[in-house]
Protein backbone atom coordinates (compact mmCIF):
# COMPACT_ATOMS: atom_id res chain seq x y z
CA UNK A 1 0.00 0.00 0.00
CA UNK A 2 1.02 3.59 -0.68
CA UNK A 3 2.76 5.62 2.40
CA UNK A 4 0.15 8.70 1.95
CA UNK A 5 -1.67 7.68 5.39
CA UNK A 6 -3.30 10.26 8.38
CA UNK A 7 -5.94 10.21 10.59
CA UNK A 8 -8.35 12.58 9.87
CA UNK A 9 -11.21 14.15 12.61
CA UNK A 10 -14.61 13.68 11.15
CA UNK A 11 -16.18 15.58 14.16
CA UNK A 12 -17.36 12.26 15.21
CA UNK A 13 -14.34 9.86 15.38
CA UNK A 14 -11.09 10.12 14.23
CA UNK A 15 -10.92 8.04 10.54
CA UNK A 16 -7.55 6.01 8.98
CA UNK A 17 -6.92 6.29 5.60
CA UNK A 18 -4.59 5.52 2.85
CA UNK A 19 -4.29 7.59 0.06
CA UNK A 20 -2.59 6.70 -3.54
CA UNK A 21 -2.86 8.13 -7.02
CA UNK A 22 -4.76 10.69 -9.32
CA UNK A 23 -7.88 10.83 -11.05
CA UNK A 24 -11.72 10.68 -9.87
CA UNK A 25 -12.37 9.94 -6.24
CA UNK A 26 -12.31 6.20 -5.84
CA UNK A 27 -13.13 4.96 -1.77
CA UNK A 28 -12.36 1.57 -0.98
CA UNK A 29 -14.30 -0.11 2.54
CA UNK A 30 -13.51 -3.55 3.93
CA UNK A 31 -15.37 -6.02 5.66
CA UNK A 32 -14.95 -8.27 8.95
CA UNK A 33 -12.33 -9.14 9.99
CA UNK A 34 -10.52 -7.42 8.15
CA UNK A 35 -9.02 -3.61 7.80
CA UNK A 36 -8.03 -1.44 5.39
CA UNK A 37 -5.34 -4.18 4.50
CA UNK A 38 -7.61 -6.53 2.30
CA UNK A 39 -7.47 -3.60 -0.63
CA UNK A 40 -3.32 -4.23 -0.51
CA UNK A 41 -3.42 -5.91 -3.99
CA UNK A 42 -6.42 -4.32 -5.81
CA UNK A 43 -5.53 -0.46 -4.58
CA UNK A 44 -2.66 -0.43 -6.45
CA UNK A 45 -3.93 -1.41 -9.76
CA UNK A 46 -6.36 0.86 -9.85
CA UNK A 47 -4.11 4.09 -8.36
CA UNK A 48 -3.15 4.54 -12.30
CA UNK A 49 -6.56 5.68 -13.17
CA UNK A 50 -7.72 6.94 -9.70
CA UNK A 51 -7.37 8.38 -6.43
CA UNK A 52 -7.67 5.82 -4.35
CA UNK A 53 -8.75 5.86 -0.63
CA UNK A 54 -9.00 3.01 1.84
CA UNK A 55 -9.88 3.83 5.07
CA UNK A 56 -10.57 1.65 8.05
CA UNK A 57 -14.28 1.57 9.54
CA UNK A 58 -15.13 3.09 12.47
CA UNK A 59 -14.38 0.79 15.24
CA UNK A 60 -11.70 -1.12 13.48
CA UNK A 61 -8.19 -1.19 12.39
CA UNK A 62 -6.44 2.02 13.13
CA UNK A 63 -9.46 4.18 13.28
CA UNK A 64 -11.33 5.17 16.48
CA UNK A 65 -14.54 3.81 18.24
CA UNK A 66 -17.64 5.15 18.27
CA UNK A 67 -19.21 6.30 21.05
CA UNK A 68 -21.79 4.07 22.12
CA UNK A 69 -25.51 4.01 23.05
CA UNK A 70 -28.45 1.90 24.05
CA UNK A 71 -29.64 1.75 20.79
CA UNK A 72 -26.53 1.36 18.89
CA UNK A 73 -27.09 4.21 16.66
CA UNK A 74 -23.20 5.54 16.44
CA UNK A 75 -22.41 2.03 15.29
CA UNK A 76 -25.51 2.10 12.99
CA UNK A 77 -24.63 2.01 8.78
CA UNK A 78 -26.31 5.79 8.62
CA UNK A 79 -23.86 6.98 11.54
CA UNK A 80 -21.12 5.17 9.56
CA UNK A 81 -22.06 6.39 6.06
CA UNK A 82 -21.71 9.76 7.51
CA UNK A 83 -18.54 9.66 9.26
CA UNK A 84 -16.97 8.40 5.96
CA UNK A 85 -18.48 11.40 3.88
CA UNK A 86 -17.34 13.53 6.27
CA UNK A 87 -13.95 12.00 6.06
CA UNK A 88 -14.21 12.83 2.01
CA UNK A 89 -15.19 15.86 2.43
CA UNK A 90 -12.14 17.03 4.61
CA UNK A 91 -9.95 15.81 2.06
CA UNK A 92 -11.59 17.83 -0.49
CA UNK A 93 -14.09 15.34 -2.39
CA UNK A 94 -17.87 16.53 -2.04
CA UNK A 95 -18.82 13.59 -5.23
CA UNK A 96 -16.62 10.41 -5.51
CA UNK A 97 -17.11 6.46 -6.08
CA UNK A 98 -17.46 4.12 -3.81
CA UNK A 99 -16.65 0.06 -3.47
CA UNK A 100 -17.31 -2.05 -0.36
CA UNK A 101 -16.97 -5.50 0.50
CA UNK A 102 -19.06 -7.62 3.44
CA UNK A 103 -19.72 -4.65 5.87
CA UNK A 104 -18.06 -2.28 4.30
CA UNK A 105 -20.43 -2.82 1.40
CA UNK A 106 -23.19 -2.17 3.64
CA UNK A 107 -22.06 1.44 4.56
CA UNK A 108 -21.56 2.02 0.49
CA UNK A 109 -25.10 1.72 -0.31
CA UNK A 110 -26.36 3.20 2.76
CA UNK A 111 -23.89 5.94 1.59
CA UNK A 112 -25.88 5.81 -2.09
CA UNK A 113 -29.49 5.69 -0.58
CA UNK A 114 -29.06 8.56 2.27
CA UNK A 115 -26.82 11.10 -0.06
CA UNK A 116 -27.20 9.96 -3.38
CA UNK A 117 -26.38 13.14 -4.96
CA UNK A 118 -22.56 12.55 -3.49
CA UNK A 119 -22.26 8.71 -4.53
CA UNK A 120 -21.53 8.89 -8.52
CA UNK A 121 -21.14 5.04 -8.73
CA UNK A 122 -21.63 2.01 -5.95
CA UNK A 123 -20.08 -1.44 -6.11
CA UNK A 124 -21.29 -4.04 -3.52
CA UNK A 125 -19.22 -7.09 -3.06
CA UNK A 126 -20.71 -10.56 -1.79
CA UNK A 127 -23.67 -9.11 -0.02
CA UNK A 128 -27.41 -8.15 -0.23
CA UNK A 129 -29.39 -5.71 1.08
CA UNK A 130 -29.18 -6.15 5.00
CA UNK A 131 -32.90 -6.36 5.53
CA UNK A 132 -33.08 -9.01 2.59
CA UNK A 133 -30.34 -10.99 4.07
CA UNK A 134 -32.69 -11.30 7.80
CA UNK A 135 -35.54 -11.42 5.68
CA UNK A 136 -34.66 -14.46 3.90
CA UNK A 137 -32.38 -15.94 7.04
CA UNK A 138 -32.33 -19.60 8.09
CA UNK A 139 -30.50 -22.22 9.20
CA UNK A 140 -27.60 -21.78 6.65
CA UNK A 141 -27.05 -18.47 7.75
CA UNK A 142 -26.97 -19.15 11.82
CA UNK A 143 -24.83 -22.09 10.89
CA UNK A 144 -22.57 -20.50 8.15
CA UNK A 145 -22.08 -16.90 9.14
CA UNK A 146 -21.93 -17.08 12.92
CA UNK A 147 -20.82 -13.27 13.04
CA UNK A 148 -24.65 -12.32 12.31
CA UNK A 149 -26.07 -14.08 15.29
CA UNK A 150 -23.40 -14.56 17.71
CA UNK A 151 -21.92 -10.43 17.40
CA UNK A 152 -25.47 -9.02 17.65
CA UNK A 153 -25.87 -11.25 21.01
CA UNK A 154 -26.22 -8.32 23.86
CA UNK A 155 -23.07 -7.19 25.58
CA UNK A 156 -20.83 -8.81 27.05
CA UNK A 157 -20.76 -12.25 26.05
CA UNK A 158 -19.72 -11.69 21.86
CA UNK A 159 -16.84 -9.29 23.16
CA UNK A 160 -15.21 -11.72 26.04
CA UNK A 161 -15.80 -14.55 23.13
CA UNK A 162 -13.82 -12.44 20.73
CA UNK A 163 -11.33 -11.21 23.41
CA UNK A 164 -10.60 -15.16 24.11
CA UNK A 165 -10.07 -16.48 20.75
CA UNK A 166 -8.58 -13.71 18.52
CA UNK A 167 -6.93 -15.72 16.33
CA UNK A 168 -9.41 -18.92 16.32
CA UNK A 169 -11.78 -16.10 14.79
CA UNK A 170 -9.61 -14.58 11.86
CA UNK A 171 -8.71 -18.58 11.21
CA UNK A 172 -11.79 -19.29 11.05
CA UNK A 173 -13.31 -16.82 9.19
CA UNK A 174 -10.26 -16.48 6.68
CA UNK A 175 -9.86 -20.69 6.20
CA UNK A 176 -14.15 -20.93 5.84
CA UNK A 177 -16.68 -18.52 3.76
CA UNK A 178 -15.22 -20.50 0.67
CA UNK A 179 -11.80 -19.24 0.78
CA UNK A 180 -8.69 -20.51 1.18
CA UNK A 181 -6.37 -19.08 4.29
CA UNK A 182 -3.10 -20.15 2.40
CA UNK A 183 -3.53 -16.50 0.09
CA UNK A 184 -3.21 -14.27 3.35
CA UNK A 185 0.17 -13.73 4.38
CA UNK A 186 1.33 -14.49 7.96
CA UNK A 187 1.59 -10.39 8.46
CA UNK A 188 -1.61 -9.90 7.35
CA UNK A 189 -3.21 -12.54 9.51
CA UNK A 190 -1.63 -10.99 12.45
CA UNK A 191 -2.56 -7.52 11.40
CA UNK A 192 -6.57 -8.88 11.35
CA UNK A 193 -5.91 -10.80 14.44
CA UNK A 194 -4.50 -7.89 16.40
CA UNK A 195 -7.35 -5.77 15.31
CA UNK A 196 -9.60 -7.79 17.38
CA UNK A 197 -7.31 -8.09 20.69
CA UNK A 198 -8.18 -4.35 21.84
CA UNK A 199 -11.63 -3.94 24.44
CA UNK A 200 -12.39 -0.92 22.52
CA UNK A 201 -12.65 -1.73 19.22
CA UNK A 202 -14.10 -5.74 20.19
CA UNK A 203 -16.77 -3.51 21.18
CA UNK A 204 -17.26 -1.12 18.40
CA UNK A 205 -16.93 -4.34 15.78
CA UNK A 206 -20.20 -5.79 18.53
CA UNK A 207 -22.00 -2.90 18.53
CA UNK A 208 -21.77 -2.72 14.63
CA UNK A 209 -23.25 -6.42 14.22
CA UNK A 210 -25.84 -5.57 16.72
CA UNK A 211 -27.23 -2.13 14.57
CA UNK A 212 -27.41 -4.60 12.07
CA UNK A 213 -29.98 -6.46 13.08
CA UNK A 214 -31.84 -3.61 14.70
CA UNK A 215 -31.29 -0.22 12.89
CA UNK A 216 -30.00 -1.23 9.85
CA UNK A 217 -33.17 -3.67 9.00
CA UNK A 218 -35.11 -0.87 10.48
CA UNK A 219 -33.57 2.08 8.10
CA UNK A 220 -33.76 -0.72 5.16
CA UNK A 221 -37.30 -1.32 5.29
CA UNK A 222 -37.91 2.26 6.01
CA UNK A 223 -36.67 3.00 2.59
CA UNK A 224 -38.48 0.27 0.75
CA UNK A 225 -41.73 1.49 2.30
CA UNK A 226 -41.04 4.81 1.17
CA UNK A 227 -40.09 3.88 -2.37
CA UNK A 228 -36.24 5.26 -1.86
CA UNK A 229 -34.17 3.75 -4.21
CA UNK A 230 -30.04 3.99 -5.52
CA UNK A 231 -30.02 6.56 -8.36
CA UNK A 232 -26.68 5.74 -9.10
CA UNK A 233 -25.01 2.88 -11.23
CA UNK A 234 -24.85 -0.20 -8.77
CA UNK A 235 -22.28 -3.06 -9.57
CA UNK A 236 -22.90 -6.41 -7.74
CA UNK A 237 -19.73 -9.03 -7.50
CA UNK A 238 -20.43 -12.05 -5.65
CA UNK A 239 -18.17 -15.34 -4.76
CA UNK A 240 -19.04 -17.91 -7.46
CA UNK A 241 -18.81 -20.56 -4.71
CA UNK A 242 -20.34 -18.94 -1.97
CA UNK A 243 -24.04 -18.56 -0.29
CA UNK A 244 -25.05 -15.94 -2.60
CA UNK A 245 -24.45 -17.73 -6.10
CA UNK A 246 -26.65 -20.75 -4.17
CA UNK A 247 -29.26 -19.01 -1.49
CA UNK A 248 -31.12 -16.35 -3.31
CA UNK A 249 -32.48 -18.03 -6.62
CA UNK A 250 -36.09 -17.39 -5.83
CA UNK A 251 -35.30 -13.37 -6.10
CA UNK A 252 -33.33 -13.77 -8.90
CA UNK A 253 -29.93 -14.23 -7.43
CA UNK A 254 -28.46 -11.29 -6.26
CA UNK A 255 -29.07 -9.49 -9.38
CA UNK A 256 -32.65 -9.75 -9.01
CA UNK A 257 -32.57 -8.48 -4.79
CA UNK A 258 -30.24 -5.92 -5.81
CA UNK A 259 -33.05 -4.77 -8.67
CA UNK A 260 -35.56 -4.24 -5.63
CA UNK A 261 -33.38 -1.17 -4.55
CA UNK A 262 -31.69 0.41 -7.81
CA UNK A 263 -32.91 0.37 -11.91
CA UNK A 264 -28.87 0.51 -12.91
CA UNK A 265 -27.37 -2.66 -11.81
CA UNK A 266 -25.38 -5.12 -13.31
CA UNK A 267 -22.70 -7.75 -11.85
CA UNK A 268 -21.46 -11.02 -11.98
CA UNK A 269 -19.82 -13.91 -9.90
CA UNK A 270 -15.66 -13.90 -9.56
CA UNK A 271 -13.59 -17.26 -8.64
CA UNK A 272 -12.61 -17.86 -5.40
CA UNK A 273 -14.78 -17.42 -1.64
CA UNK A 274 -16.09 -14.41 0.34
CA UNK A 275 -12.56 -13.18 0.26
CA UNK A 276 -12.42 -12.90 -3.19
CA UNK A 277 -10.19 -9.29 -3.58
CA UNK A 278 -7.87 -10.50 -1.80
CA UNK A 279 -8.25 -14.05 -3.52
CA UNK A 280 -8.38 -12.62 -7.00
CA UNK A 281 -7.16 -9.18 -6.36
CA UNK A 282 -6.42 -8.83 -10.34
CA UNK A 283 -9.96 -9.84 -11.47
CA UNK A 284 -11.54 -7.87 -8.65
CA UNK A 285 -9.62 -4.86 -9.38
CA UNK A 286 -10.14 -5.27 -13.72
CA UNK A 287 -14.17 -5.72 -12.69
CA UNK A 288 -14.01 -2.54 -10.46
CA UNK A 289 -11.65 -0.43 -13.07
CA UNK A 290 -13.89 -1.32 -15.98
CA UNK A 291 -17.40 -0.25 -14.08
CA UNK A 292 -15.92 3.20 -12.17
CA UNK A 293 -13.76 4.27 -15.97
CA UNK A 294 -17.01 4.54 -16.86
CA UNK A 295 -18.78 8.05 -17.56
CA UNK A 296 -20.88 8.29 -13.92
CA UNK A 297 -22.02 11.29 -12.13
CA UNK A 298 -23.61 11.54 -8.96
CA UNK A 299 -27.76 12.46 -8.95
CA UNK A 300 -29.01 15.36 -8.05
Amino acid sequence: MPADFQTIDTGSTGLFVRRAGQGPALLLLHGFPQTHLMWRHVAPALADRFTVLCADLPGYGRSACPVSSPDHAPSSKRAMAADLLALMAKLGFGSFRVAGHDRGARIAYRMALDHPGQIEKLAVLDIVPTADAWDRADARLALGYWPWSLLAQPEPLPEAILAGAAEAIVDNALGGWGSSSSVFPAEVRQAYVDALRDPAHIHAICEEYRAAATLDREHDNADQKAGRRIACPVLALWSEKGALADWYHDDGGPLGLWRRWADDVRGEPVPGGHFFPEEQPARTAAALADFFGEPGTAAG
